[in-house]
């Protein structure tokens, strides 16, 4: 049996991942610990899965003011030293690093002490704590099509984002079901990923006069800590009643996106691999400020395969029209759904674990031959 330590919290999008790849390797009869943040959507999203081993370390990202970046400095410092304390305790045979702020005193500790590092980047634009991660690896998984300079070529290999087992694609009517909504003629679903975006919800209060007068019904995703649950009635063609519901935060996004006839969503990596797998077709809106535009990159890629449309935020004013000329084109949303088949990589998670297994046994066989007594 191998034990593996992942560091994966502080976002959806680092957790997700951390959790599939986890489950992968537990089935298998390995021992997985998952280190994650205190932040309020890492707590949420491991609610369900209480079969796995989780523990919560501080940890600051390398953002803001000299101030804030004075203290990130203390926090990885910290972090460093509380890292090698627990390698010494769990004795892991490898580490994953999902990116995000966790990773980088965890990944320097592995590496003091000899331990193999193996490093996962989602975007499309590798972020700062990879692109300083990268030389403690000895593996690293790319998107296909993503370049990471400065590492040698056979450290990397091509693996696309593992998406949770309880994310798949559902029927409509049986999605609609599970979440206690009637089934609408049509149903648009906003998600803001797993931190919200006022942006994306607003738009929806203000326009969603205007969008039960075309029959679309509206089901957002608010983020934690961004509204509480509630719904909206409008009247639409015939006085029918057209509703659109909002919920801070979801266990049940596979769901939520499979009730969808389209979706409005951030770029993050984790909500597109979502949306592929459930196959969706998606308006996706980058959010502007995300750290080196990466999400701009992912909608871009996204469009690029045909799977969905790109829009700026500061074009939000043209995503009504997008909207009401995708979700009733029935021909569009077929061809989209087409294309997000081929995309989707089920696989993702499996060939992680197959690797790190593998690298776990290529360690273990050194310390082996070590152990044989001279004759």
């Amino acid at each position: 049996m191998s034990k593996i330590i992942i560091a994966c919290g502080g976002t959806g999008g680092h957790l997700a991942p951390g959790i599939a790849v986890a489950e992968v390797l537990q089935e298998r009869g390995h021992a997985c610990l998952l280190l994650i943040s205190y932040k309020q959507v890492d707590s949420a999203l491991i609610e369900k899965y209480s079969h796995l081993d989780f523990v919560k370390t501080p940890g600051r990202a390398f953002t803001g003011s000299i101030f804030q970046r004075l203290a990130f400095l203390g926090s990885l410092v910290s972090g460093f030293f509380t890292s090698r304390r627990m390698l010494r305790e769990q004795a892991p045979d490898i580490v994953l690093l999902f990116g995000g702020f966790l990773s980088l005193g965890l990944g320097l500790a592995a590496r003091s002490k000899s331990i193999p590092v193996a490093l996962h980047e989602a975007n499309c634009h590798p972020g700062k704590a990879v692109r300083m991660i990268k030389y403690l690896s000895t593996r690293i998984y790319l998107p296909d099509g993503v370049r990471l300079g400065g590492v040698p070529p056979e450290s990397i290999r091509y693996f696309d984002y593992p998406v949770r087992k309880d994310i798949k694609h559902s029927p409509k009517a049986d999605a609609c079901k599970r979440l206690g909504l009637s089934v609408p003629n049509k149903l648009l679903v906003v998600i803001g990923g797993s931190q919200g975006a006022s942006a994306l919800n607003e738009w929806v209060k203000q326009n969603f006069r205007l969008l039960a007068k075309a029959g679309i019904s509206v089901y957002c995703v608010t983020g934690l800590g961004n509204s509480t649950a509630s719904t909206i009635h409008e009247r639409g063609k015939g006085g029918v009643n057209i509703t659109a519901t909002f919920v801070p935060f979801s266990s049940s996004m596979g769901d939520v996106i499979s009730a969808a006839d389209l979706i409005v969503s951030r770029a993050g990596a984790g909500s597109i691999a979502e949306i592929i797998r459930c196959r969706a077709p998606s308006v996706l809106v980058p959010y502007p400020y995300a750290a080196d535009d990466h999400q701009k990159a992912n909608a871009l890629a996204h469009e690029q395969h045909g799977a969905g449309i790109s829009l700026s935020q500061d074009k939000l004013n043209e995503l009504n029209s997008a909207v009401l000329d995708l979700i009733f084109n029935d021909e569009a949303l077929t061809n989209f759904k087409s294309k997000l088949e081929r995309l989707d990589r089920f696989d993702s998670s499996e060939r992680i674990a197959d690797d790190l297994l593998s690298l776990c046994n290529s360690q273990a066989m050194p310390k082996a031959d070590k152990q044989v007594p001279a004759r």
